[in-house]
C-alpha cells in the first residue's frame, strides 16, 4: 500500500514550536508492505521547506526539511532485538500508529540545531556590520600584542 499528500506545519504542534511561522507545506510518501524475511515494513520520506530563526540576525530563514524512513513494524523489545540493521524500529504500543506523529518526529530529527543565513549580517557591539563569510578579521588579539610591544619598547 502506498500513501502520498501534503502536510502543513500547522498540522504538527512539535515541528511548528520550533518554526517562525507555519507557511509551506510538506510532501509525504509512505509504503506500507512484507520484505523477504517476512518484516512488516514502512518506508518513504516527507520533505519541504520551513521558515525557522536565523541565529545570527533572527529574521526567518528557509531550512530544508528532509526525513527518510525505514521502519519495521515490532510488538515487542525481543522483535526489537532481532531486526536487520537496516530497519529502525517501529514498537507498536497499541493497535493504532499515529502517522503524523511519526512523521513529526523524523521532521524534528531532521532539522539542522541551528540555522542560519548564508550570508547573513548582523550589527556588532561595536557598529560595525559583520558578515558569515568575513574571512579576513583582524585578530582580537593583535590589540595586545600591540600594547606589548609598546610597552617592551619603552
Amino acid at each position: 500500500m502506498r500513501i502520498e499528500g501534503l502536510i502543513t506545519p500547522s498540522e504538527l504542534p512539535r515541528l511548528a514550536s520550533l518554526l517562525v511561522n507555519e507557511e509551506g507545506s510538506l510532501k509525504v510518501e509512505l509504503d506500507f508492505g512484507v520484505d523477504e524475511q517476512r518484516f512488516r515494513t514502512v518506508t518513504g520520506s516527507a520533505e519541504g521547506h520551513v521558515y525557522m530563526t536565523c541565529q545570527r540576525c533572527l529574521e526567518p530563514v528557509e531550512v530544508a526539511a528532509e526525513a527518510h524512513f525505514n521502519l519495521a513494524v515490532t510488538l515487542t523489545e525481543e522483535q526489537v532485538k532481532q531486526l536487520p540493521r537496516i530497519y529502525d524500529p517501529l514498537l507498536l504500543e497499541e493497535e493504532e500508529v499515529e502517522l503524523r506523529s511519526m512523521i513529526e518526529e523524523e521532521l524534528i530529527l531532521s532539522l539542522p540545531p541551528f540555522a542560519y543565513h548564508d550570508d547573513c549580517s548582523v550589527q556588532t557591539s561595536f557598529g560595525e556590520e559583520e558578515t558569515a563569510q568575513d574571512t579576513d578579521k583582524p585578530n582580537p588579539f593583535s590589540v595586545l600584542a600591540q600594547l606589548k610591544a609598546d610597552k617592551n619598547s619603552n
